[in-house]
């Protein structure tokens, strides 16, 4: 079946651009809306258009939506840095919350029948059960937390029964693309634990953990990491799943399996081939203790699961560092 083009905002980013490589192989027909702030052009495959501009810009978005027909949209632009938020809240609503909100308006105006949202587990907070379903409370710490849960709630008001949507709350994203063919960009200092420590590996820098006195086993923060690659197939069995009728839905997109920061650290020595020099610093504002995922809701209803483990993720990184740093 020949579907309608699908629009991927924030598609020159990391996460949207290996969307974009998954939908491609799946014979879709992709059009991108990208500001280029923190995306990179030469991350579009060839053939793909390319709008830049922000998805706040209601003339564009309108106009964008009237000449494709989008079938769906994937929206994955927005602000992501949860200590950036902490300096820059008013930044982050503006462009999470009420950006989103004008290309909701605009989608359902044009009658799109699918949207998938990228949101995230800070959602939840400081939970109070571990692992984490997509019923439990929420209670943000962050002001990019913060966003996330409003734009849930906007997009739920603004679409009401007119668009198909699924919430995306993600975990931690790391890895990069097995092929090599997209990945994060190597000139920023990265905030993500698994790529800062690559890169602490690669150069032979120290590392510094955030706090080691959180109430867990050795005390240092404990994630649950999710492959990108993962995590875009996720995007694509949700997809496919509205399109044969299902109903709106929040999933988690997880493994279920946390790791702390130690143990993360030690898995880094170990495949880099090389020990780290750790100091411990203080805690960052806004880290809760531990946040792992509950997937069952989506491994039962969609029949998604991960295919790669954190070494995998490792492993990627490092390739991807030690190829482009």
């Amino acid at each position: 079946m020949v579907h309608a083009p699908i629009l991927v905002t924030g598609g020159a980013g990391y996460i949207g651009s290996h969307a974009v490589l998954a939908l491609l192989e799946k014979g879709e027909e992709v059009v991108v809306l990208d500001n280029l702030s923190t995306g990179e052009k030469s991350r579009i495959p060839a053939g793909v258009f390319l709008a830049r501009g922000d998805v706040g810009d209601r003339d564009m978005v309108r106009g964008l939506l009237a000449k494709y027909g989008f079938e769906a949209i994937l929206h994955f632009a927005g602000v992501v840095k949860v200590e950036e938020s902490m300096r820059e809240p008013e930044r982050y609503r503006r462009i999470n919350v009420e950006e989103t909100k004008v290309l909701a308006d605009e989608a359902r105006a044009a009658r799109v029948p699918y949207f998938l949202f990228s949101s995230s587990a800070s959602v939840y907070g400081n939970p109070q059960h571990i692992p984490i379903s997509e019923d439990a409370p929420l209670s943000p710490i962050s002001p990019y937390a913060e966003t996330k849960r409003d734009a849930e709630e906007a997009l739920r008001m603004i679409f009401s029964d007119a668009v198909h949507y699924s919430f995306m709350r993600y975990f931690n994203v790391a890895g990069v693309d097995p092929d090599g063919r997209s990945g994060y960009s190597t000139k920023e200092k990265p905030t993500h634990l698994i790529r800062s420590a690559v890169r602490a590996a690669v150069r032979e820098e120290e590392f510094t953990i955030n706090g080691n006195d959180y109430p867990t086993p050795d005390g240092t923060c404990i994630r649950d990491y999710i492959h990108v690659s993962d995590l875009v197939d996720a995007h694509l069995a949700v997809l496919e799943h509205l399109r044969a009728g299902g109903v709106s839905r929040v999933f988690n997109c997880g493994t279920g399996r946390g790791y702390s920061n130690a143990e993360v650290l030690k898995s880094v020595e170990r495949i880099a081939g090389s020990p780290m020099r750790v100091r411990i610093g203080p805690r960052r504002p806004g880290d809760p203790a531990a946040t792992v995922a509950d997937t069952e809701r989506i491994s039962r209803e969609i029949g998604w699961k991960p295919r790669f483990g954190l070494d995998d993720m490792i492993r990627h990184e490092l390739s991807w560092t030690r190829a482009h740093l």
